[in-house]
């Protein structure tokens, strides 16, 4: 007996829509391989009317003041408090993540960070007015740069969410927001309850794939493009927006070294190093899965890993156990799967190496030692529950494998030395280096890469500056 699919629609102009010409793809649990819901697959025409909406707001948007945007958005962020078991309910039905931690590891920082933006939204900052040329005074405006298109991945699909529209909205932008084909259900469901809050046209989300992203970045409607994703993704979009010269925010693709030395302590090092490699199937850009460590203690440490991962478990988002649920779709499982097929015969698989279970996509926690620099395991995202391991002689060889890579997102240092410490958090180049300790975020502090792991920052008031463009204003002081 066939059971009745849910249906997911888009909203465009405060009105949930399907997509124009009807077409539609099946959205899929990955915890179980079903599929629960449809979601538009949207076209031109539903690009169109939803850059028109949003085009149509923007200047009643724009001219709110910032204590009227910080009122929306810290009812949006009580909204988020009060409907928390739907926005859990509809992420683990898109990802699979374990219920538990999503409710307590999504929810709160998500609440902090809507709630750090409105209070931002009153922090528009310039260079205080002066007379800089006789008779003339001038002062900078800080303004909206205007309609957003904006584009989120499959891995934290309602975080991620939240990190692009909040400080477009508070900034006073209006946004065209794209979820993944393969996650959109929590999306949808923030369009509801911003909905409820927000003028008509100032939010509005369209779901639909690859191309209907590649249709809102090459509109001619909006001012900036923002996406969170692969490099090819963020390459792509960088490629369309300058036809036309759109601002571009990427936040792109990880590789992250944690450079672990002889001064640790090994347990507490691999408690806080597995935690953070593991969490969310790997599933991060900054997760920490390629570890360096000093060769004097390398198989010591590469022992009490391949322990730890041996004690984590994945499973059904119902399990209070598991640490992790499963991958987020088949390409992504024959993904981590081929990097291992495709080890080269240096390589020794200390733990896991496997998929799990022969329903969805769960993949064992594991651990790869016997790598060297130039591995395709090391060069390259592997964006799964995998952990690599590599040792080295000395500071300055730490320094050239860590920084030896195309990604530059996050980085983190193991050691009791502080002044080693501070040594490392120069030398390393990425946008962001823990010292002992790997993944904590806070709305506060930036968040963003180099090289090719993009550019442009969220969260923070670096993240609300890139919705923001500065103009000089000039007058003279005579009658």
């Amino acid at each position: 007996m066939s059971t009745e699919l849910r249906r997911l629609r888009n909203y465009i102009g405060g009105e949930f829509r399907d997509a124009a010409d009807g077409r539609t793809t099946e959205v899929v649990n990955p915890a179980t391989g079903e599929a629960y819901a449809t979601a538009p697959l949207s076209g031109a025409a539903d690009v169109d009317a939803a850059m028109a909406a949003a085009a149509e707001a923007f200047p009643g948007w724009r001219d709110t003041t910032p204590a009227e945007r910080q009122r929306a958005l810290l009812k949006i962020a009580d909204a988020f408090e009060e409907r928390a078991e739907e926005l859990v309910a509809a992420e683990v039905e898109n990802t699979g993540k374990p219920t538990g931690l999503t409710r307590t590891e999504e929810i709160p920082p998500m609440v902090d960070q809507i709630r750090f933006f409105a209070g931002a939204a009153r922090m528009l900052e310039g260079k205080g007015a002066g007379e800089y040329m006789e008779g003339l005074t001038s002062f900078v405006r800080r303004e909206p740069v205007g309609v957003c298109a904006q584009v989120a991945p499959w891995n934290y699909p309602m975080m991620m969410a939240v990190w692009k529209f909040a400080p477009a909205i508070a900034a006073g932008n209006t946004v065209v927001l794209k979820p993944s084909d393969t996650t959109p259900a929590s999306t949808v469901l923030i369009a509801e309850i911003l909905g409820s809050v927000l003028p008509k046209g100032v939010f509005n989300v369209v779901c639909g794939d690859r191309e209907t992203g590649r249709l809102m970045v090459e509109h001619p409607t909006p001012a900036m493009a923002s996406i969170t994703g692969s490099v090819r993704a963020g390459m792509a979009v960088a490629e369309s927006a300058s036809k036309d010269l759109k601002r571009v925010h990427l936040e792109l693709g990880g590789k992250a070294p944690v450079v672990v030395f002889e001064d640790v302590d090994i347990a507490k090092a691999v408690a806080g190093i597995s935690e953070a490699g593991y969490f969310n199937a790997g599933q991060d850009c900054t997760a920490a899965t390629r570890v360096l460590v000093h060769e004097s203690v390398h198989d010591e440490f590469v022992q009490a890993l391949a322990k730890a991962a041996s004690d984590i478990k994945t499973g059904m988002p119902d399990d209070e156990d598991v640490l992790y649920g499963p991958l987020n779709n088949p390409d992504q499982l024959k993904q981590v799967e081929g990097f291992i097929e495709r080890l080269p015969a240096h390589a020794r698989v200390e733990a896991g190496g496997k998929r799990v279970g022969d329903k969805g996509y769960f993949y064992a926690p594991t651990v790869v030692s016997g790598l060297k620099q130039d591995d395709e395991i090391i060069q390259k995202e592997v964006f799964g529950p995998v952990i690599t391991v590599q040792s080295f002689t000395d500071e300055d060889q730490a320094v050239v494998y860590a920084n030896g890579v195309e990604y530059a997102l996050a980085s983190s240092v193991w050691t009791k030395d502080h002044a080693r410490a501070m040594r490392m958090s120069k030398k390393l180049d990425f946008g962001c280096v823990w010292i002992n300790t790997h993944i904590p975020l806070v709305a506060e502090m930036p968040h963003g890469g180099f090289k090719k792991s993009g550019y442009g920052k969220d969260l923070s008031a670096y993240g609300f500056d890139d919705y923001t463009r500065i103009k000089h204003v000039m007058t003279s002081l005579e009658d």
